[in-house]
């Protein structure tokens, strides 16, 4: 992720890449750093970095998302794993009284085990598949939770002036990084959490049961 202070509109291309523009992505985003690090040579501007991941694992709100979606996915995984035990007692039930039925009935019953396979496979689509449900609940539970650090990173290099701020578990390559320039942290105590804790730990304080941590006071 690259932060540019001047363009707020690059809000919403923050998490989100399609994957068939990826790699020409990470070629635009590899020569924007090269020319931003001339940049910054020339001009001396304040630049910092994030680390997205280690910010997530120690927001609740993101654990909690996380586990709904848990939830989400093995119930469906079970609803689908059903029709598809359904349909093999079909068939094996059909193959054993088989040599019973007249050719009208054979038909009959191949038809319905077919139209049921169909059945189990389009809503196996429906909720796993490309664009499917699992993935729209994804987007409407996680999307809040990046907004929300984005805001924050947003306030904080507008406030300190950073003109570039990278994130270090992206895709891009940080063949090094100074712990000094690293703002995780800051983002995390602007958000009202401290630092370095992990959620499990914050969870364990807390008397809610639904795990929502403990901020920071």
């Amino acid at each position: 992720m690259i932060f540019d202070s001047g363009r707020a509109q690059s809000e919403n291309k923050m998490f989100n890449l399609h994957p068939s523009i990826q790699p020409f992505m990470k070629t635009i985003m590899f020569a924007l750093i090269i020319l931003c690090f001339g940049t910054l040579s020339v001009s001396a501007q304040k630049f910092a970095y994030v680390d997205t991941e280690y910010i997530l694992e120690n927001l609740p709100e993101y654990k909690s998302a996380q586990q709904q979606l848990d939830r989400i996915s093995l119930q469906w995984q079970k609803e689908i794993e059903a029709k598809f035990a359904e349909i093999d007692k079909m068939y094996n039930d059909f193959q054993a009284e088989a040599i019973l039925l007249s050719d009208d009935m054979k038909k009959k019953r191949e038809e319905e085990i077919i139209d049921k396979e169909k059945e189990a496979k389009e809503l196996q689509k429906q909720r796993f598949g490309k664009g499917g449900d699992l993935l729209k609940r994804r987007q409407e539970l996680i999307k809040p939770v990046q907004d929300k650090i984005y805001n924050a990173i947003k306030e904080i290099a507008t406030t300190k002036n950073y003109a570039v701020v990278f994130d270090k578990s992206s895709d891009l390559t940080m063949l090094f990084t100074n712990p000094k320039y690293d703002i995780s942290d800051q983002i995390l105590e602007s958000m009202g959490y401290t630092p370095g804790k992990g959620v499990d730990d914050d969870a364990d304080k807390t008397t809610d049961p639904g795990g929502s941590g403990t901020p920071k006071k």
